[in-house]
């Protein structure tokens, strides 16, 4: 079996944080959201990965992933000149599958407890298409399955706006080689785009199987700054404690890891949080669930439940639920609350 990372698209929903990193490259409890896929990948037992990249963002990915190496992959890229949907970019890597059992990941979806058991499941019954489904509340902002008494799929319906049932597709789709049919025989959809819901229906109505599996613990789509918020919570949910920095006359409560060569000073953390390598923080109040990336400079701050990319500096401000951009600076007068923003990479805000 090969793999298929998806790993294109503007990542509009994120922006301002998106104009300048890919989407799949924003972290969670301080490691890239692709990252988190790959790794899935290879514990599953596959070698040989593609990503689908876009001309935008893509000399980034590569640069990111490299060769795969440190995965224990092998990576190859292909490149997808427009978003025409999930199934054109599953088309780019049919050559590169060359007729092999294919598992397509979406490259901004985490997904605890891995694929492993789809896999094994997909390799014992050996269906045409086998599918993840997660239980949603909010079923209408996804593909949708709907199953028969026997939890036989019936029929896939993307965003539907009366959904046949909850049960949301999740970014996992392993195929054998009768998808290339698939892939060749759909039209795009009202909304300009090749569908992988369209694709697996063409399977169902020419009487191929397409089995299901459930999600085991959760899973998150992370296109939205909510969603992305509450990965991370997730992620730090698991977080090992490990003090490798300096901790000068500071107040620590719960699970707190915090990287090499950084030193803190007067602060009072409150775990599960995360402060990455080389980072300078001095009396700073770091509420759970909260990220601080590689060499932050934070001082007379206090940040909750958010995101701190690398190289940003936090000087006098209260956050909460907020994602801040690599090197963005916020200091000057801040205002006396907290404060909830999304903040683009460079960007500087000087309070009044």
């Amino acid at each position: 079996m090969k793999g298929v990372v998806l790993a294109g698209g503007a990542g509009t929903r994120l922006r301002p944080l998106t104009f300048s990193m890919a989407k799949q490259l924003v972290p969670v409890a301080n490691k890239p959201i692709l990252f988190y896929g790959l790794e899935d990948l290879a514990r599953s037992g596959i070698r040989e990965v593609a990503i689908i990249i876009s001309p935008e963002t893509g000399d980034e990915v590569r640069r990111a992933v490299g060769t795969g190496g440190r995965f224990g992959l092998e990576v190859s890229y292909l490149v997808q000149d427009q978003p025409r949907g999930l199934a054109h970019a599953l088309g780019l890597a049919l050559p590169f599958a060359a007729g092999d059992d294919l598992l397509m990941y979406l490259g901004d979806n985490l997904l605890k407890g891995g694929v492993g058991h789809v896999v094994e499941d997909f390799k014992h019954h050996r269906p045409n298409c086998q599918i993840l489904l997660c239980e949603v509340s909010n079923p209408s902002a996804f593909g949708v399955a709907e199953l028969d008494s026997a939890g036989k799929v019936i029929r896939l319906v993307e965003k539907p706006l009366m959904p046949p049932s909850n049960l949301a597709l999740v970014g996992v789709y392993l195929f054998d080689n009768s998808v290339e049919e698939a892939v060749a025989a759909i039209r795009p959809s009202a909304r300009g785009e090749f569908e992988i819901t369209d694709a697996i229906q063409y399977l169902l109505t020419n009487g191929r199987q397409v089995r299901s599996s459930l999600v085991r613990s959760w899973w998150k789509d992370t296109g939205k700054k909510e969603d992305l918020l509450e990965a991370n919570q997730l992620v730090l949910a698991d977080l090992v404690e490990k003090h490798e920095g300096e901790l000068v006359d500071c107040r620590v409560r719960g699970r707190v890891r915090v990287g090499p060569g950084s030193r803190l000073v007067d602060c009072e953390i409150t775990g599960p949080a995360i402060i990455g390598a080389d980072c300078q923080l001095n009396r700073v109040v770091i509420g759970s669930n909260t990220a601080v990336g590689d060499g932050c400079r934070l001082s007379d701050a206090k940040v909750e439940a958010s995101i701190v990319l690398d190289g940003a500096e936090i000087h006098g401000w209260k956050l909460r639920n907020s994602l801040v951009g690599r090197e963005a600076r916020l200091h000057g007068s801040a205002p006396m609350g907290y404060v909830e923003m999304t903040l683009g990479e460079r960007s500087e805000v000087l309070g009044e």
